[in-house]
């Protein structure tokens, strides 16, 4: 019959879940959006998305340091935001020779103007040293003398000794994404020669987190990526459980969120 409402027991399929992290990474960067995709590979809820700001030169001058500004980190942020990501975690390594303080003040802003969960790479790493019980580590970065010393010091100050590091010097920021990864896995090696509690791969635009799974079972030392720190630390905020993300490394294991009960 014309007009005649037929009813319908059948029920749409409703769209799963999305976790959605959102990452903040410098302009020149071309490594933590490929290897953080490849590791949440096998999580099919899960994306992430990104926003840049404009960083070319990782070094002390008035120059490279003024790229870091809060105000050009939280622009990029604002951006993020309008993705209705449930995370933001600035995938950047600046607090390691800036001073953990100025990522603790950002995540700070970053919460209190956008509403959402905040974190960063360096933050994690720290995190994962303190559940883990690690108390002499190595580190080993592209970064330039002046910017490595101010890491180790950096570590000092918080109570954690570098017993070993290697570096490239280089100022960087895209040629950090053409060293090789076996000369990363020979820095690795090297730095693991001192037998520290843990070793620090830190550049977020540094191939590290693909050597690490083969590294650790090399040297049976936890290597620790700051890449991987991120994403880790991303997760958790989301309330994925990270040990999900498989062939990546012991970060990924479960013994961090374990350690401290």
């Amino acid at each position: 019959m014309m007009g005649e409402v037929v009813s319908s027991d059948r029920v749409e399929p409703k769209t799963p879940a999305r976790i959605l992290l959102g990452m903040l990474t410098p302009s020149s960067n071309t490594v933590v959006e490929p290897v953080t995709a490849a590791m949440i590979a096998d999580l099919p809820e899960v994306s992430v998305h990104f926003s840049r700001f404009a960083v070319t030169e990782i070094s002390l001058s008035a120059h490279a340091l003024a790229q870091f500004e809060p105000e050009r980190i939280l622009s990029a942020a604002r951006l993020l935001a309008q993705a209705q990501v449930d995370v933001i975690t600035w995938n950047g390594t600046s607090a390691a020779w800036k001073g953990f303080a100025s990522d603790e003040e950002l995540c700070r802003q970053i919460s209190a103007e956008t509403g959402i969960s905040s974190a960063s790479s360096v933050l994690a790493m720290n995190e994962i040293f303190a559940r883990t019980g690690v108390q002499r580590f190595a580190l080993v970065t592209p970064y330039l003398d002046a910017v490595q010393e101010r890491i180790v010091a950096s570590y000092a100050e918080a109570g954690y000794h570098c017993i070993a590091e290697r570096h490239e010097n280089d100022p960087g920021n895209f040629s950090f994404s053409e060293i090789d990864e076996r000369i990363i896995a020979d820095r690795i090696r090297a730095v693991a020669a001192s037998r520290p509690d843990a070793i620090a791969v830190v550049c977020t635009n540094l191939f590290g987190a693909r050597v690490v799974a083969a590294m650790e079972a090399e040297i049976g030392i936890p290597v620790y990526d700051t890449v991987a720190t991120g994403l880790w630390k991303s997760l958790v905020l989301a309330g994925i459980n990270p040990a999900r993300v498989r062939g990546w490394g012991s970060l990924f294991s479960g013994s961090a969120e374990t350690a401290q009960g």
